[in-house]
């Protein structure tokens, strides 16, 4: 199999339709296959082969399409960076997936060197914006190549792409999806029930195209559609462009959403080409889903998943959501029911299915869930269990499968669409010597859905401030991971086990919140 041969498609059905739009640069079908022939040639040509690292540490540009592209059609494994990750965190992604070339862009291109350099790393740079010495040439690797097809035979099973994230000890992550996940993600989107894909339609991605919002391209590009990115996240941007460019699809976290609603130019934009607003990441509430609806129209959707299951798992599709506002509205509260080939569970401790309305662990299994995490063996045998992908959510099921979540197993907080895991959190602030004890938990957050609030127990004798540990932090951990705010307290609640009871910490600060997850 060969995922790139759907872009060959529909480059000779549509060579001349917009393929990618971004700013002021307006790719055809027939350019991006073109070039992303060039560019697998090319990285062929340097002597990379199938199953090799490739990664990405740039901000939203059409490069970033072009590369994604050329590396299914050579078979390459895609590693893409967050671009918000520290040095640190950066080394650690290249030498744990041995990656053999990093593209970036200029605003990252000297971090990069510096990096690779550092790290001892067999790791050639290459700089998409053609900008930094030292650096290989973007616009000189493509020359390197030719406009010949290029699609390398792989097996289903041969990992396509590492996204990582940070896990639950601290340490970044990596679930392993094979060139099989994302067939079935691209074959899932496809079949989802608010699905509006094909020649005519626009989708426009705001977030990073590495992540969630580019989660959809290949399922795009496979019908014809065309893709809008955003190079950044600008509010009053977006507006304009979900206008200028009559996008009839977009994707947003929670964040994006409240900095919509509450943007001047909200009431007077055009979104009569609108289809469908999905909104994900993180579970949104109830009230922010009726003011999307009164400011979008009947289009509004929201779904469920997780890197693991590669794509969304459960949706609730527009007419749920319009069945919430005016019959239901405890439907408003569901992240929807499952989709397509997904399966999905509530479990007790011992993997057994509980009776509707009760709780338990959400277990989801599907061809697009993986099954393995990168070189994590034990964690891998925690999470991926008789070929269901435990997801460490606690919810219910409706009698009618609707999914409800109600609170995280994992300690995790989702902030902005980004996942922080406390435990990363608390292993920095540990190493300032004023901290004798530290519990870090997710607040309510009406901006972000929650934000990172770290509750500290100073040593006798010192008097650290909010500020000196919030900078201690940003030292050490990517921008929005660091805590938002700082309380100091005599002492932490234990639990029987003697630990620190992190949920009751927790709990003080939801208490007459609608829910313990937003």
């Amino acid at each position: 199999m060969n995922l790139g041969i759907y872009l060959s498609r529909s480059s000779t059905y549509w060579p001349d339709h917009e393929a990618v739009v971004c700013g002021d640069e307006r790719w055809t079908y027939r350019r991006l296959e073109g070039s992303t022939n060039r560019l697998a040639s090319a990285l062929l040509g340097r002597g990379l082969e199938p199953a090799q690292a490739v990664a990405t540490f740039a901000g939203n540009r059409p490069q970033l399409v072009e590369t994604e592209m050329a590396l299914c059609k050579a078979g390459l494994l895609r590693v893409p960076i967050n671009a918000r990750l520290g040095a640190a965190e950066v080394a650690h992604v290249l030498r744990d997936a041995a990656v053999r070339m990093l593209f970036v862009d200029a605003e990252h291109a000297e971090a990069a060197l510096k990096i690779v350099a550092d790290t001892g790393a067999d790791c050639t740079v290459v700089d998409y914006d053609d900008s930094c010495d030292g650096a290989v040439r973007y616009s000189d690797l493509l020359a390197e190549g030719d406009d010949r097809p290029v699609a390398i035979e792989v097996d289903p099973e041969v990992p396509a792409v590492l996204n990582f994230t940070s896990g639950s000890t601290g340490k970044l992550k990596a679930a392993v999806q094979t060139h099989g996940n994302r067939l079935a993600n691209m074959r899932k989107r496809l079949m989802t029930p608010d699905s509006s894909l094909g020649v005519g339609e626009r989708y426009l991605a705001p977030g990073p195209i590495t992540h969630a919002s580019g989660m959809g391209l290949l399922a795009s590009l496979s019908r014809g559609s065309t893709v809008a990115i955003l190079p950044h996240w600008d509010t009053g941007l977006f507006l304009r462009t979900l206008e200028s460019e009559r996008i009839t699809s977009t994707f947003m976290v929670p964040t994006m959403l409240n900095l919509v609603l509450d943007h001047p130019e909200a009431t007077t934009t055009d979104y009569s080409s609108l289809r469908c607003v999905r909104i994900g990441g993180a579970p949104v509430s109830p009230q922010r889903l009726r003011d999307a609806v009164d400011l979008f129209g009947p289009v509004v959707a929201q779904g469920y998943g997780q890197a693991e299951t590669t794509s969304g798992v459960t949706v609730l599709t527009p007419d749920d959501v319009e069945r919430g506002i005016d019959s239901d509205p405890e439907l408003l509260l569901s992240c929807g029911r499952a989709v397509f080939d997904t399966e999905v569970r509530v479990v007790d401790d011992e993997g057994r299915p509980v009776p509707a309305g009760e709780l338990g662990e959400i277990v989801v299994r599907g061809p697009d869930c993986v099954r393995e995490y990168w070189h994590e063996p034990e964690l891998s045998a925690e999470t991926f269990r008789d070929g269901w992908v435990h997801t460490g959510d606690i919810g219910r099921l409706r009698e009618d499968g609707y999914l409800f979540i109600v609170d995280r197993k994992k300690d995790m907080i989702i902030s902005g669409g980004f996942n922080i895991y406390c435990s990363e959190v608390e292993a920095a602030l540990y190493e300032h010597p004023d901290v004798s004890e530290v519990c870090v938990v997710g607040v309510p957050d009406e901006r972000w859905g929650e934000a990172v609030k770290a509750v500290v127990v100073p040593r006798p004798g010192t008097g650290p401030t909010e500020a000196a540990l919030i900078d201690h932090c940003a030292q050490r951990l990517a921008g929005m991971k660091k805590p938002r705010s700082v309380d100091f307290v005599e002492s932490l609640p234990i639990n029987r086990n003697g630990k620190v009871d992190r949920r009751a910490v927790r709990d003080s600060y939801w208490s007459g919140a609608e829910r313990r997850v937003h």
